[in-house]
């Protein structure tokens, strides 16, 4: 990142987290109690073994965090989160799902209902193991979404971009013959605020790279098909790019496209061991370059970590543009931050209005001629 401007001190927290666990199992909330005591940002403040007493702790607590059950007995974790939210919690929520397709289908209601994320059950085979799989899996998205008090460098765009390679012609309205999307904690809701947006003749395909299990992305490729205008399918292997389709990869697989712009397919695989995410921003990012030169629109949306810089480098490169959602509208600003505190963003919007942007540069229109 140019510019001189000093770092200044951050906005996070500098007290622990309070945690509220509600789960019916007792051997579940004796691992999650575990787990989060593995980390002395975190203080668990309450269990709870049903819904109703979810409600009542949550009242008498004030938690920050209500890690959250979705089946329990007399009021399920769907109900908790509706009735939380009628009554204006401030707790945010991670949810808790069995990695079965009706744990997936559930969960991402969850998601769409307002929690910020979500966890999978252990599946070890032990109590340790168990332990440890949620040390992995849970702790990093707690302290995700609450910050700790630091310094953080506000965002300053270059004056000037890095150039496009010799022959390379700039992106510009119109210009762009394929959208790739980044993603991941924030995802489901993100994605289900931007894609139903799009019109029905969206002239590109979309290819996404989601940060999800294997269940869960199919799932959610159904759930946004019937709530979008384009269509949107789970990637297939070999499957041919067609304008206004949606190809949202596979969970624990990698996706990159495949040819050369006009000729492209999709091309899935589990074989690059650098990458510790799978599907990876940084690979489809770096095969679109690859693939479509100054042709990629890159969308690089809420979640944590850096997977999705580097492939936004290749996209810088090759001629392309990049968008990347806002601090205020990200649940987590990971991966949108680093991208744009690294200068190689376009545009930083709010959530909003990302849809209505992505419509104007593919589709060659004025920003007041966007139907709606």
């Amino acid at each position: 990142m140019s510019g001189s401007a000093a770092c200044v001190a951050g906005t996070g927290r500098a007290s622990p987290i309070r945690v509220l666990v509600a789960e019916d199992s007792a051997v579940m909330r004796s691992l999650l109690r575990t787990a989060l005591g593995t980390s002395p940002q975190i203080e668990v403040v309450g269990m709870a073994q049903d819904g109703r007493d979810a409600l009542q702790a949550a009242g008498a607590t004030d938690p920050d965090l209500v890690l959250l059950d979705l089946e329990m007995p007399r009021l399920n974790g769907l109900e908790v989160l509706a009735e939380m939210r009628a009554r204006r919690m401030r707790a945010k929520v991670i949810v808790c799902s069995t990695l079965t397709r009706r744990g997936a289908g559930i969960t991402l209601e969850a998601l769409a209902g307002g929690a910020a994320d979500y966890v999978p059950k252990p599946v070890a085979s032990n109590l340790s193991e168990g332990v440890n799989e949620l040390v992995r899996e849970l702790v990093p998205k707690v302290l995700a979404l609450f910050p700790r008090e630091g310094s953080y460098c506000p965002v300053q765009f270059p004056q000037h971009l890095p150039a496009a390679p010799v022959g390379a012609q700039a992106g510009g309205a119109g210009s762009a013959s394929v959208l790739v999307i980044g993603v991941s904690t924030g995802g489901p809701a993100a994605l289900g605020q931007i894609l139903p947006e799009l019109p029905a003749e969206f002239p590109v395909p979309i290819l996404i790279a989601q940060h999800m299990p294997r269940l869960f992305t199919g799932v959610l490729a159904e759930r946004l098909d019937g709530a979008c205008r384009v269509r949107v399918r789970e990637a297939q292997p070999a499957a041919r790019l067609e304008g206004g389709v949606v190809y949202i990869g596979r969970g624990d697989w990698h996706m990159e496209i495949a040819g050369v712009s006009g000729e492209c397919a999709v091309r899935l695989h589990q074989g690059v061991a650098d990458e510790h995410c799978r599907p990876s921003v940084d690979l489809l990012f770096r095969s679109a370059a690859s693939a479509y030169g100054a042709g990629v629109l890159a969308l690089i949306l809420t979640g944590m970590g850096s997977d999705g810089l580097d492939g936004c480098r290749a996209v810088r490169a090759a001629g392309g543009k990049i968008l990347a959602q806002n601090r205020d509208t990200s649940a987590v600003w990971g991966m949108p931050g680093v991208v744009a505190r690294a200068g190689l963003a376009d545009q930083v919007l709010p959530l909003e209005s990302i849809a209505a942007e992505v419509t104007r540069l593919v589709m060659n229109v004025g920003r007041g001629e966007i139907a709606r």
